[in-house]
């Protein structure tokens, strides 16, 4: 087994990443490789110094890729070396001397309130089972904040129907439960019954699901969201993960807690979940303006 897949198996198997990380890191891997191989140095962990390093950061930047993309896969390299050491591979880190280039900080991207009355109040998703599905996986994404990877694989087994709440395994199969409230219950069971109607009613069912009856896959899932967002805002990005901005940006600036958005959000720090406080500073600041008689 090369060093590349022991490291890999490690992530898998020791840190407990998810699966599409995993594959993030293959592929920065896989390119930092390919240019090894591309420019004649050779591929020994050991004579890669940190010279080779940062060649390939200048590599990547005069290529266009974006400051946020290099800094993911020189993150990727510093993991890759600490295993490297950890396992007696290398005895010095070239990563220690290699400075990154400087990230434009970017807000996340949200949908404003307007937009989501709008699209979950006034538009009509259709009473079979894809308008039902369709909209429980908007309202699901936006009412807790969870990630797409953790709306795909959830399972009927996950809903506390009594308790009015949610268990989500998030990153590194960590659980978290969510609240949910009586009428998005109510609506739960209502598409439930729908979907049992193509599935049965087998316990241990994938909770959400496609036409055909298979298990929802990300793409899915995007253009789903990405097709209704479209109908009721202009903001460029209209992922699921906007929907999890827009959902503690929303819980924020009602007066949640930081505290209790980083619970919600499954996020194993706080400084993750401090990023949204420039959202509600932004709002402070238009208001400030606009209601100051001196502003």
């Amino acid at each position: 087994m090369s060093h590349k897949e022991s490291f890999l198996q490690y992530l898998k198997v020791e840190k407990r990443y998810s699966p599409h990380t995993v594959r993030s890191y293959q592929n920065d891997l896989d390119q930092f490789y390919s240019y090894l191989s591309e420019n004649l140095i050779p591929d020994d962990p050991e004579g890669i110094s940190s010279h080779h390093i940062r060649a390939w950061i200048v590599c990547l930047m005069n290529n266009g890729i974006a400051p946020v993309s290099v800094h993911r896969k020189i993150s990727c390299l510093r993991v890759f070396y600490r295993f490297l050491r950890k396992e007696g591979i290398v005895k010095s880190d070239p990563m220690e001397k290699v400075v990154l280039p400087k990230r434009k900080k970017t807000l996340p991207v949200f949908v404003g309130e307007e937009a989501l009355d709008t699209l979950l109040d006034r538009n009509n998703f259709g009473d079979d089972f894809a308008g039902l599905r369709n909209r429980m996986i908007i309202e699901m994404l936006y009412f807790t904040g969870m990630r797409r990877s953790e709306l795909t694989g959830l399972r009927d087994t996950d809903i506390d129907f009594s308790g009015s709440a949610i268990k989500v395994t998030g990153k590194r199969n960590k659980q978290r439960i969510i609240p949910l409230t009586g009428p998005f219950i109510k609506k739960l069971e209502e598409y439930i019954r729908s979907r049992n109607e193509i599935t049965g009613t087998e316990k241990g069912n994938w909770l959400f699901i496609t036409e055909k009856g298979n298990k929802l896959y990300d793409k899915y899932v995007y253009n789903i969201v990405k097709g209704y967002l479209t109908m009721v805002t202009t903001i460029e990005k209209k992922s699921p993960h906007v929907l999890r901005h827009t959902f503690a940006t929303h819980m924020l600036n009602r007066g949640a807690d930081l505290n209790a958005i980083k619970e919600f959000l499954g996020h194993a720090n706080l400084s993750a979940t401090q990023v949204y406080t420039h959202n509600t500073f932004e709002k402070l600041k238009k208001i400030y303006k606009q209601a100051h008689p001196r502003a």
